[in-house]
């Protein structure tokens, strides 16, 4: 069953709820920040060498790589800082979410290294597209400015 004001399936044990409600904006908030920080930790070393990666794109067929390798290494960089703070969420996340979908290509595939190889990848891209499509919530940035895109 499930509550008719909050569309939220019932629970069990419904004195669980009051402990579990605090918290979903908090965990979800969490969520976010941790995708994002370890997405800007994992761009550092691309940004401080946005052209260190042009032979690893151009492998992956996506030419010139001197205009992807940079645009890889912002994307990771920059957009794991706007989803960190939530700022412009949804695009940024929605890019990180590219940018993984390649990654499992890329070791699924073209490494074979199949769903073992891909998996963590996988995992990033699912969090990256519930953000794309859910946007921050109350504790982020875009929430201050009143505005989502």
């Amino acid at each position: 069953m499930t509550d008719i004001v909050t569309g939220r399936p019932r629970p069990i044990f419904p004195a669980l709820q009051r402990l579990y409600r605090p918290f979903d904006t908090t965990a979800e908030t969490v969520l976010r920040v941790v995708a994002g920080a370890l997405l800007v930790t994992h761009g550092f070393g691309k940004i401080t060498n946005p052209f260190g990666a042009v032979g690893m794109v151009e492998g992956l067929g996506f030419y010139p790589g001197v205009f992807w390798s940079p645009l890889l290494a912002a994307t990771e960089f920059f957009g794991g800082i706007l989803v960190a703070i939530g700022l412009f969420t949804r695009p940024a996340a929605f890019a990180s979410m590219i940018v993984l979908l390649v990654t499992v290509y890329f070791h699924g595939i073209v490494k074979a290294e199949g769903l073992a190889g891909a998996e963590k990848s996988i995992l990033w891209a699912a969090i990256f597209l519930y953000f794309a499509v859910r946007g921050s919530n109350a504790q982020s940035v875009d929430a201050k400015l009143g505005r989502q895109i």
